[in-house]
């Protein structure tokens, strides 16, 4: 069907089917967490490893959820499915390069403050990182594992390749970023469960940190949402969220009481500036060999340029 400006808009209850299957992505991803009835903490390496075996058979058949929406909306033109899902060769190493360092950009003050606080020289740091011990250990290490590359690349492949080719042919772009992250941040909710059920904190305190993480990953959610949509490529929200489970969140008060307060919180200033500045140059589609709008089955008016 048409609009009144000539562009097309997409069938009548398509939203609703698209947020119906984003739903049932999300339960089905967060349920696949709980099929193994345990009384051991989230943090036991044998409860990362089934749920490590879960999310990884969810995740492979998540882009079944799209191939279903596409057929029962009728979307037949345009990409496949994996390009549609940012899984491709185009415009691959910019995107590998890029949104990790306009991320890293962000992370100036904390980088800084580790720089500042860490006993190693810089040289020592390079040896470390080109030791294949150093990776032997951390790839033993369950939670390393989980927090750096499990976590990442299933939930940036579900909450963000599977949802928003979804989500933008009806919504749009700038909707579909901001919707995209509150089944993110829902799905964030399970932690809770967790916290009640372990008895860890009171209940003020379980509730307040909740809602924090709620909006925390809500915001990050935005963010790699942006980043998928601009860049069409999966490997950058990754990368930038297994650097963000890395760093975790700023230490702002900590970095208020440095030795080295000025330096530190100059680089907390630059770097958020630099964000900001950096932000659409850095994500521009023309270096990642995007289509216009790719995403987009029913062209909309704006797609974020």
């Amino acid at each position: 069907s048409s609009g009144t400006s000539g562009e097309l808009v997409p069938p009548d209850g398509l939203c609703w089917l698209s947020v119906l299957f984003c739903l049932m992505l999300a339960c089905f991803y967060v349920g696949s967490l709980y099929v193994w009835r345990s009384h051991l903490p989230r943090d036991h390496p044998a409860v990362i490893k089934r749920r490590f075996t879960s999310v990884l058979i969810v995740s492979g058949l998540s882009p079944l959820f799209v191939w279903a929406w596409r057929e029962s909306a009728g979307v037949m033109n345009g990409p496949s499915l994996l390009v549609l899902m940012g899984i491709r060769f185009e415009g691959l190493i910019p995107a590998i390069i890029l949104p990790l360092l306009l991320t890293m950009v962000l992370f100036l003050g904390p980088l800084m403050q580790l720089a500042v606080d860490c006993p190693w020289s810089f040289t020592d740091g390079i040896r470390v990182a080109f030791d294949p011990w150093f990776w032997m250990l951390c790839a033993n290490d369950m939670r390393w594992l989980r927090n750096q590359v499990v976590a990442p690349l299933t939930e940036e492949l579900v909450f963000r390749a599977c949802m928003l080719p979804m989500l933008v042919p009806c919504a749009g772009p700038s909707t579909a970023i901001i919707t995209c992250p509150l089944f993110f941040g829902v799905a964030h909710f399970h932690h809770v469960i967790e916290l009640l059920r372990f008895r860890q904190g009171t209940l003020l305190g379980i509730f307040l940190s909740a809602v924090f993480q709620f909006s925390y990953t809500a915001v990050f959610g935005a963010y790699t949402a942006f980043i998928f949509i601009r860049t069409g490529h999966l490997i950058g929200p990754v990368l930038c969220h297994s650097f963000c489970n890395y760093m975790g969140f700023p230490a702002i008060s900590t970095a208020l009481e440095h030795p080295y307060r000025l330096t530190v919180l100059s680089s907390y200033i630059l770097g958020v500036l630099l964000f900001f500045l950096l932000l659409f140059p850095f994500t521009d589609p023309s270096y990642y060999s995007l289509p216009v709008c790719t995403l987009t089955s029913f062209p909309s008016p704006s797609c974020l340029s």
